[in-house]
């Protein structure tokens, strides 16, 4: 038994998607977040930029005395492998590993679609490995940048006609590749996730890395005899930006079942 939190973190709200599912299938765990919001987004930064970005994220949580830690954005675990974070002190769950191995297991065609950030999409992190897991699968990759930001505004509703236009664009070309199974390969993307599936057509399976990452996490934790016992006595959230605009997108996706209060984490300055 361990009693110590859980860290998470992510460039920005898109992270909670993860936290939710972490949240829901371990009701006992404490869990401690951080949301990048002052430097989001991360998807169109540098490697060596999201190297630092990576060393800050991981000591502000090590500093809360964490006993894991779920990287829960896509450009991040794409571009800095845990053995690059020198100052990684702890278990590290990415969102690559257990997505790719649920990806392998899902698709029927072995054609597999891919969204992401530029940076993700760029370091070609999930078309390499599922290609040395399955040579036969085939890949078709988009970066798709401003539904990143359509998430960080909360503009999200699958109604919201801005929304639907652009994801119908991005989505195009993965339709007519014929992918059966689609890789959402940035944690704010679930957020969108009913447009993404009615663009994509019912016979098509969305992974959710975010979901992966914490089903990983939860397997770890259980492997490593690490689970908290007792109910949740913790569930603090912290950002570099606004935590009012933080406020309002977090509680709405999380449904008003955890009542956000974010607070002002300078991580950096």
């Amino acid at each position: 038994m361990n009693s110590k939190p859980i860290g998470i973190f992510d460039s920005g709200v898109g992270g909670l998607t993860s936290a939710k599912q972490f949240l829901a299938i371990m009701p006992n765990e404490n869990v401690i977040f951080l949301g990048d919001t002052r430097r989001n987004p991360y998807g169109t930064k540098a490697k060596d930029t999201l190297m630092q970005y990576a060393i800050d994220d991981v000591d502000f949580l090590q500093r809360r005395d964490v006993k894991l830690i779920i990287v829960a954005c896509g450009t991040i675990s794409s571009n800095v492998p845990a053995a690059r974070l020198k100052n990684l002190k702890v278990p590290y769950v990415d969102v690559i590993t257990p997505t790719v191995n649920k990806v392998v297991k899902t698709t029927k065609t072995k054609k597999v679609g891919i969204i992401g950030t530029p940076a993700t999409i760029k370091s070609g992190s999930f078309a390499n490995r599922l290609k040395r897991l399955d040579k036969e699968i085939e890949t078709m990759s988009v970066g798709c940048p401003m539904m990143v930001t359509l998430a960080e505004n909360g503009d999200i509703d699958e109604n919201n006609f801005v929304a639907n236009s652009v994801i119908k664009e991005y989505l195009a070309p993965i339709k007519a590749f014929g992918a059966d199974t689609l890789i959402l390969g940035c944690t704010h993307f679930p957020l969108m996730s009913k447009i993404i599936q009615k663009v994509m057509g019912d016979e098509v399976t969305l992974i959710d890395s975010g979901y992966e990452a914490a089903i990983e996490a939860k397997k770890i934790l259980e492997q490593k005899d690490m689970c908290r016992e007792g109910e949740r006595d913790l569930l603090e959230f912290n950002v570099t930006g606004n935590t009012e605009k933080f406020d309002e997108v977090a509680n709405i996706f999380l449904e008003g079942k955890y009542d956000v209060h974010s607070k002002k984490a300078d991580i950096y300055d």
